[in-house]
């Protein structure tokens, strides 16, 4: 006898809160005026707590950038970054000597395994109009047995993210996993996502105003599963309307009725088998120690993963420059 599927529902926190195997999930949205000739806000900076602009003065934010916004050059040891970007740019550089300029529906998927330093700067590309930014960040673990994998990063670009279309006025974007034939692009190779056992789905679900559909249950009653309602007035989850953003936990093997009762409706799914082990993390490392921890700053103190190969910390490709990516083995791939 079929019980109710969903376990608890709490508001969106900020990053949102996650479930082993995942570790954060941020949603960035920032309107960004128009861009200057360095590609940053053609806007006054007064006011701005610079290097750690996270407040949203006027709708957007610097981050950790100075003259254009973002992420300027930091390291990573220990698991993934899963970046979806919706609207804008994201201007990759990383210690292997890979760049990359992504946006428009792409994503990068990021091993940062035993070590990478990279930055993740927003180019304000246009200079005649706003430069409007969303994009979905998901930290994904990694197992222990994976944990100094070399790094390695992967595109999937826009023309080959599917959409599916399983009823009128819905469609499910496939960043990771598969749903009814349809699959996404294969992750790294070392990921946890790579073992099909590990049951790891990322979906964007977008339901027009009326629109109704039965999420199918996942493979194994071991998966977690987690709807997260961020857009839109009024959701229905099977049968129990929700009217403010939330981390909705549901049980993975039971089907799920969403239903958009008062206008457009978007759902962020993260699903995957936790991992089940020991998280040990202190900002950028996640290991399963505290000793493997003090071993990861010792490691990049030492090496700093391999340095940094570029004059900047920030750096941006020209603004006439398309989408593309620059691999640790010099070949270039430009997006279709």
């Amino acid at each position: 006898m079929s019980t109710d599927p969903i376990i608890r529902a709490a508001s969106l926190t900020s990053p949102w809160q996650t479930r082993d195997p995942f570790l954060l999930c941020v949603h960035h949205v920032d309107q960004y005026p128009q861009g200057n000739d360095r590609l940053g806000p053609a806007a006054s900076l007064d006011g701005r707590d610079m290097g750690q602009d996270f407040a949203g003065k006027d709708g957007w934010r610097m981050y950790h950038g100075h003259a254009v916004p973002g992420f300027p050059q930091h390291p990573h040891r220990g698991f993934e970054t899963v970046t979806f970007v919706r609207e804008g740019y994201i201007d990759h550089s990383d210690s292997l000597g890979a760049t990359a300029r992504f946006g428009r529906g792409d994503v990068q998927w990021l091993t940062a395994g035993a070590g990478i330093v990279h930055s993740e700067m927003f180019p304000l590309l246009e200079p005649a109009k706003p430069n409007r930014l969303e994009l979905f960040q998901i930290w994904l673990n990694l197992p222990a047995k994976s944990k100094f994998a070399p790094p390695y990063f992967t595109m999937f670009w826009d023309h080959d993210v599917p959409r599916y279309k399983p009823a009128d006025g819905v469609e499910v974007t496939l960043v990771a996993g598969d749903l009814a034939g349809s699959k996404a692009p294969a992750p790294p190779p070392d990921s946890w996502a790579a073992n099909a056992e590990a049951d790891v789905a990322i979906w964007l679900i977008s339901l027009a105003p009326g629109a109704k559909w039965t999420l199918p249950p996942a493979r194994s009653d071991r998966t977690t599963r987690t709807l997260y309602f961020f857009s839109g007035s009024k959701v229905e989850l099977a049968g129990r309307g929700l009217s403010q953003h939330s981390a909705i936990d549901v049980v993975a093997d039971q089907p799920v009725t969403l239903a958009a009762v008062e206008g457009r409706v978007e759902l962020l799914l993260m699903q995957g088998r936790p991992i089940g082990e020991p998280v040990a993390q202190y900002g950028p490392f996640v290991m399963n120690t505290r000793a493997e921890l003090e071993t990861a700053f010792r490691d990049y103190q030492r090496t700093q993963f391999g340095g940094w190969p570029f004059p900047a910390d920030d750096p941006v490709h020209e603004r006439e420059r398309g989408r593309f990516a620059r691999h640790a083995d010099g070949r270039i791939e430009d997006a279709p």
